[in-house]
């Protein structure tokens, strides 16, 4: 790539905005995950008695539909992050592109 085209897009202040918002969406993704994957490691960890309760008269215990629930959550995460990306991340760098481009 060009360093002149480069230096006009990095220059873009939708280049920026799109930096700025993609950057701090992900970061709260990702405490978002952060905090529910280490939170069942810690229920793992130091709650067993909890996870090992039986739901029903069967062997399912509570452990199974939480961790099922970790699982649930990253795919739904996943989704929310395609979704945004798709429209309104992809938005900015097609606007980008077309003043570059000029």
């Amino acid at each position: 790539m060009d360093d002149k085209l480069t230096q006009r897009i990095i220059s873009n202040p939708k280049y920026q905005e799109l930096k700025a918002k993609r950057s701090s969406f992900g970061w709260i993704l990702t405490a978002a995950m952060m905090i529910v994957y280490y939170g069942f490691i810690m229920l793992v960890a130091f709650n067993k008695e909890f996870l090992s309760q039986r739901l029903g008269s069967g062997v399912m215990t509570v452990g199974i539909p939480v961790g099922f629930g970790v699982i649930v959550f990253t795919i739904i995460i996943t989704a929310i992050y395609v979704r945004r990306a798709n429209t309104e991340f992809d938005e900015l760098s097609n606007a980008i592109v077309a003043e570059v481009q000029k």
